[in-house]
């Protein structure tokens, strides 16, 4: 899950800019855009971001690590530690499905907005 999320770019963009508070950050999709030529124009969004919270800004230093590491191996301490605290189901290390985690870090993180 974390790979996957780690390779895509509109995510680790706006992460960046959310480690600066106020920030605007316009967000177009190269999908919806393409559509425009069959019926309607997709405006980009204009989101004016607040302060990140814990759990957002694990996960931006986890995905810059992830990117920018010449190390082989990169551990999610902090961003395991953050997402223990919004769900504690994941504390003791057991075994949990990864559709979970997704489903628990990305709401996690869109609380914290």
């Amino acid at each position: 899950v974390l790979q996957n999320l780690s390779q895509t770019p509109v995510l680790r963009e706006l992460l960046k800019e959310a480690k600066v508070p106020g920030t605007a950050v316009k967000i177009e999709s190269p999908e919806l855009s393409m559509l425009c030529c069959f019926s309607f124009k997709q405006e980009p969004q204009l989101i004016k971001l607040d302060q990140p919270g814990p759990l957002t800004l694990a996960m931006h230093q986890f995905l810059t690590e992830m990117q920018e590491t010449k190390k082989g191996v990169v551990t999610p301490k902090e961003l395991f530690a953050q997402v223990c605290k919004k769900a504690i189901r994941f504390k003791g290390y057991q075994q949990q499905d990864s559709h979970e985690l997704l489903r628990y870090l990305l709401d996690g993180m869109r609380t914290e907005e």
